[in-house]
């Protein structure tokens, strides 16, 4: 079983980052692609997890929300990719805050939970969550450039159809993040996934 990789990020797409590690490059699946930097060391938390014939690893930006996935796994009806969907998020304490205090409304504006998903994560880890650290310093990103000529923007919707959003929900807060000042592609992610939630 893999921790982590110290390795330099070769390739960014929407739906994952390729970390070279001795010559050797591995194809991570994360929440948000754009906020690990190219051509960087970098070292990215991982975990294996091993499906009949497919063999995935899924990469944090940190030990603590490798352990916050691993919680969301054990909640029936959630999988890997449903998992990651939600810490794409940056807002952990919002969530573990969420979970703690049985706000199902909260919870199911995450895609893929429904109301009787979001019943489930709050029984099965309402008490289990103490153990984690977020404490509201999550990072808070400024969205970015107009959508016009703008391939950051465009890999900012790829990514956002990828966690699971629906087309619909992400041509419309396009048309927001395009009239907002520019930066860079994740934090497009990030203010739209605000926008989404």
């Amino acid at each position: 079983m893999y921790e982590y990789l110290n390795g330099v990020i070769t390739v960014i797409d929407p739906n994952f980052i390729v970390v070279e590690v001795g010559g050797v490059g591995y194809r991570v699946i994360v929440a948000n692609p754009y906020s690990f930097p190219l051509n960087d060391l970098e070292r990215v938390y991982v975990q294996q997890i091993v499906r009949q014939d497919d063999l995935t690893l899924y990469g944090f930006l940190s030990a603590d929300e490798k352990l916050l996935f691993q919680k969301l796994l054990q909640v029936s009806g959630i999988g890997p990719k449903s998992a990651l969907a939600i810490l794409a998020n940056e807002d952990h304490t919002g969530l573990v805050n969420a979970i703690a205090g049985g706000d199902v409304n909260f919870l199911v504006k995450f895609p893929g939970v429904g109301k009787k998903t979001a019943q489930q994560m709050v029984l099965d880890l309402q008490n289990k969550l103490c153990e984690l650290p977020f404490n509201g310093t999550d990072l808070v990103v400024e969205p970015t450039k107009p959508m016009s000529d703008n391939p950051a923007l465009e890999d900012a919707l790829e990514a956002l159809q990828a966690l699971g959003y629906g087309s619909k929900d992400v041509i419309r807060i396009g048309k927001t993040l395009a009239d907002m000042p520019g930066q860079d592609t994740a934090a497009y992610v990030s203010a739209g996934l605000k926008l989404l939630m």
